[in-house]
């Protein structure tokens, strides 16, 4: 069901679209975006060709316009509804690249894969990065959420994230300025991450491949990789393991419509097949409400849900409770 109008959004930024060299496109499905492949249209998309046009159109952009930057959608729901607005998506070619910039020093684009990161740390003997290799998305949601795994977070990487503003002014913030917690980040949501800068230490590329390799391993055998889904659904509460806490509430294998709680990794949902948004994202509040029933503890999402609910079908947090 068609719910936004990007042709007028588009008409309405003049003439000055015609300097653009990214892509636009109005009323852009949003499932052939989001590892789910479930939810509405986003108003207008568009993929920068690069940080200078990424500027060039947000000055076309009124400041009534709400603006949302989208990744790879790895860790992304979009509800039914679709986005209003502009959903700003950088381009793999202008936003995807990798580099070494110095002695263990690693450059990345916003939606360079997490692990193209750990790939190039491997072929230059730069430590410290495997665990990127078990996390899927890319470099911008890994610095803006602080992502994880096997004892390792971004922030224990990160020199510098390079960012523009809604004005399409260019900002630079240390490690410092990010406000890091436990997935999470004080970051100004308005800032579009562009590209970042790691570091690591010298090691022996044979350990740093045997750390990999675990990591694959412990991926392949316990988490949900070839189905739709979206990674981690719930944030592990202080002193408890969030699948653990499902799995004792009932959740492991819970349905509604066509998503699921993965029977293999019950802190992972997924689509089943034609799942829609609100299956989705229903079935995760009913996992929160079963949780908090059963243990009292509440559970905070990780994956991340934007986007408007179709009327009538809103979804209160916990189902009301």
């Amino acid at each position: 069901m068609k719910t936004v109008d990007g042709e007028g959004l588009l008409a309405s930024l003049g003439e000055g679209v015609e300097n653009i060299r990214g892509r636009l496109t109005p009323n852009a499905p949003m499932d052939r975006v989001t590892w789910f492949r479930a939810g509405g249209l986003a108003e207008l998309m568009f993929q920068p060709h690069d940080v200078d046009d990424l500027v060039t159109f947000l000055a076309l952009v009124p400041a009534e316009v709400p603006i949302t930057v989208v990744g790879v959608g790895s860790n992304l729901l979009v509800r039914d509804g679709g986005i209003p607005g502009v959903v700003i998506r950088p381009s793999a070619k202008g936003f995807g690249d990798v580099e070494l910039i110095g002695e263990n020093r690693i450059r990345a684009g916003a939606v360079c894969p997490d692990k193209n990161v750990a790939a190039m740390a491997l072929d230059h003997g730069i430590g410290g990065f495997a665990f990127f290799y078990g996390i899927p998305g890319s470099i911008g949601g890994a610095m803006r959420m602080n992502a994880g795994a096997n004892g390792t977070e971004t922030k224990d990487r990160l020199i510098e994230v390079h960012a523009v503003d809604r004005k399409g002014e260019k900002h630079v913030l240390r490690n410092s300025d990010m406000g890091y917690g436990y997935r999470h980040s004080e970051a100004p949501e308005g800032l579009i991450f562009t590209h970042g800068v790691f570091e690591g230490f010298a090691q022996d590329k044979a350990d740093i491949r045997a750390e990999m390799d675990a990591v694959r391993q412990h991926r392949e055998t316990v988490q949900p990789i070839r189905e739709k889904t979206g990674g981690s659904t719930f944030k592990n509460p202080e002193g408890h393991s969030a699948w653990k806490l499902i799995d004792e509430a009932g959740g492991r294998g819970l349905m509604n419509g066509g998503a699921q709680m993965s029977p293999l990794h019950c802190n992972f949902m997924i689509n089943t097949g034609q799942a829609t948004a609100h299956d989705l994202e229903y079935l995760g509040e009913m996992v929160r409400s079963r949780v908090l029933d059963h243990s009292g503890v509440r559970l905070e999402w990780e994956i991340k849900r934007i986007g408007k609910f179709m009327p009538g079908l809103e979804i209160n947090p916990f189902l009301g409770r």
